[in-house]
């Protein structure tokens, strides 16, 4: 059972259900939730493989490829002191408009989690007034619920809607007979 209890917190835990007190699964429903752990770890594998590729494609296209010292030392070789000063600062230019490339990326990337966040807040709002309207519908529901169970109650145990009809259907053929002998008499 150690096994099984485990699988439940952490199946729960993931799938953000909470249970309101102890609850032991049958075998199937444990395969179940075996099967949907096992589906949420391939997913993230796989969410998780797919941005690491994406963050190495995306730094390569930020910053370049990277250098080896030998194609540095290459680049170096023959030039004299104002030679290497030039490359020194046409580096050091091609530094700056990448690091600027990779400053409005930042920059994106700020204002998109900015709108994210903002979107986020939002459906916060919307499911907690879900949540309360969904709180009043159900002790609304509780309570009606209540009312049927005690008027089941009555009805079952004396027939009252039986006897309320027979008694109405009574009435109207007395009054009927009423109406006949004040009528003919």
């Amino acid at each position: 059972m150690k096994r099984q209890d485990k699988l439940e917190s952490v199946t729960l835990v993931c799938l953000g259900l909470r249970l309101p007190s102890r609850q032991m699964f049958t075998d199937k429903e444990l395969h179940k939730l075996q099967d949907m752990l096992s589906n949420l770890k391939s997913r993230a594998k796989q969410m998780a493989t797919s941005f690491n590729m994406s963050n190495f494609a995306n730094r390569e296209d930020l910053l370049g490829q990277s250098k080896k010292a030998a194609d540095d030392m290459s680049r170096v070789a023959g030039l004299d002191n104002q030679g290497i000063v030039t490359l020194q600062r046409q580096v050091m230019k091609e530094q700056d408009e990448g690091l600027e490339k990779l400053e409005e990326t930042v920059l994106s990337t700020k204002h998109i989690a900015l709108a994210v966040n903002e979107e986020l807040s939002l459906h916060t709002r919307l499911i907690d007034g879900l949540d309360d309207h969904v709180d009043v519908t159900n002790s609304r529901l509780q309570r009606v619920q209540k009312r049927l169970a005690i008027l089941n109650k009555r009805t079952k145990g004396g027939f009252s809607c039986m006897s309320l009809l027979l008694s109405v259907v009574a009435i109207v053929f007395l009054v009927v007979i009423a109406w006949l002998l004040i009528k003919y008499l």
